[in-house]
């Protein structure tokens, strides 16, 4: 019977439970069960083999979603589901990992959905050995655990104790409850554990009738991987985004909006303890927003503008304002530029880039970025990347900064 130790840190999570072949996938079963009473969102894909241990059915009724099997799946594989999971998992659980899924993991192969889905995700990868004994102990698989280890794939367990073949010795499956235990204490972990982190990222739209608006060529794609590196740690990240048609990251509260001033109306919300102005925000609206479509008729049409609110201004003047990360994009003179906002707005960094023809293959409606780091009395360079790796390691930076200013000793985690 499943303890009543509260495993509050799975709250809210999203855990992809994988289950290969082998009798300790009864026991998925409970670990289903414990997850959703942690308040977890569980999704669960199952190796054929698995399926003769333990019926689709029945984690499908604990789970509350469909059991997914099949790597050619038409019903799922036409939007390019295995993607999509991949995508959607904070953390993926393969309980049990059997001999045979940890040696074709250790191979890189990508022969079903499970394996597929380990090596498309970004999200940590966490195995549950289950076996006998002396395949456990077997050169094989021992040179196969040690190199998902240097991958940085986690192996919790196998524990000792009487096995189903009737011997004994290493190899059984961690139980439940301590699988519980294990993923509580890793959501726990993070470096930003319990603080509350709020990122803009994208564009806004600016009216200028109901057909038109001015707006500018964000993608939101630096912003939603910051949103995702910093939910990794185990931030609660509230992203606010201008129109942009990205997924969700796992784990992260989104508020679309659309101008400036919905946007800052969203941020002052909740700043959070960590602020993270990645956005592309219009400078400039129309002082006059027509209520009917502007006709085709003159030759020439002027168009008066008057400023947006600074989202970043307002935020880093609050009474008790958060740690407050700014962007700049330039085309020409960058490190002055960036330096100059950093003082005028009172910041604790800025994140600068390139944009335009110095761009490179970065910069806006790109892949990768290359990122120049300032803050008061310091800086660094982060090469050119693609904006995941990018948005990971200005994470990094920005923990290192935020504890150096708060104090190494000093908690901001919600009590």
């Amino acid at each position: 019977m499943m303890s009543e130790y509260s495993h509050q840190n799975l709250a809210g999570r999203h855990i992809l439970l994988g289950v290969s072949g082998g009798i300790a996938a009864y026991k998925a079963a409970e670990l289903v069960r414990g997850l959703k009473k942690g308040g977890a969102e569980v999704r669960v894909v199952m190796t054929r083999a698995a399926s003769e241990f333990v019926t689709p059915m029945t984690l499908q009724a604990l789970s509350g979603n469909p059991v997914r099997q099949a790597l050619f799946d038409p019903a799922h594989e036409a939007a390019m589901g295995h993607i999509e999971l991949a995508r959607w998992a904070e953390l993926v659980l393969v309980a049990p990992a059997s001999a045979g899924f940890m040696a074709r993991l250790a191979a890189g192969m990508a022969d079903d959905l499970l394996a597929t889905l380990c090596l498309a995700t970004e999200a940590p990868i966490m195995l549950a050995p289950a076996m006998n004994r002396q395949m456990w102990q077997a050169q094989a698989t021992q040179e196969n655990a040690a190199t998902l280890r240097r991958r940085e794939v986690q192996l919790v367990g196998p524990a000792e104790g009487e096995q189903a073949c009737g011997e004994s010795g290493p190899g059984r499956m961690l139980e439940p409850l301590q699988l519980l235990d294990v993923c509580n204490t890793h959501f726990a972990a993070g470096p930003l554990a319990g603080v509350r982190l709020t990122v803009t990222a994208g564009p806004t739209r600016e009216a200028l009738d109901p057909v038109r608006y001015i707006s500018n060529h964000s993608s939101g794609r630096m912003g939603f991987a910051i949103a995702a590196a910093a939910a990794a740690m185990g931030a609660r990240v509230r992203l606010v985004v201008g129109p942009v048609s990205l997924p969700t990251p796992a784990g992260v509260e989104r508020i679309d909006v659309e101008s400036a001033e919905q946007m800052l109306k969203a941020v002052l919300a909740d700043p959070g303890q960590i602020f993270i102005a990645c956005a592309a925000v219009a400078d400039y609206r129309p002082r006059e927003v027509a209520e009917e479509k502007i006709k085709k008729q003159a030759p020439q049409l002027s168009v008066a503008l008057q400023r947006t609110p600074d989202i970043l201004a307002t935020v880093a003047a609050l009474e008790n304002r958060p740690f407050t990360v700014g962007f700049a994009a330039e085309t020409e003179q960058l490190e002055r530029h960036a330096r100059a906002k950093l003082e005028a707005k009172g910041l604790d960094m800025i994140a600068a880039n390139w944009v335009g023809e110095r761009a490179g293959d970065g910069g806006f409606n790109s892949e990768n970025n290359a990122l120049e780091l300032y803050w008061p009395g310091g800086g660094e360079s982060l090469p050119s990347g693609d904006k995941m790796t990018l948005a990971r390691t200005l994470m990094r930076r920005v923990v290192e900064r935020y504890k150096k200013t708060n104090g190494a000793d000093k908690s901001h985690a919600e009590d």
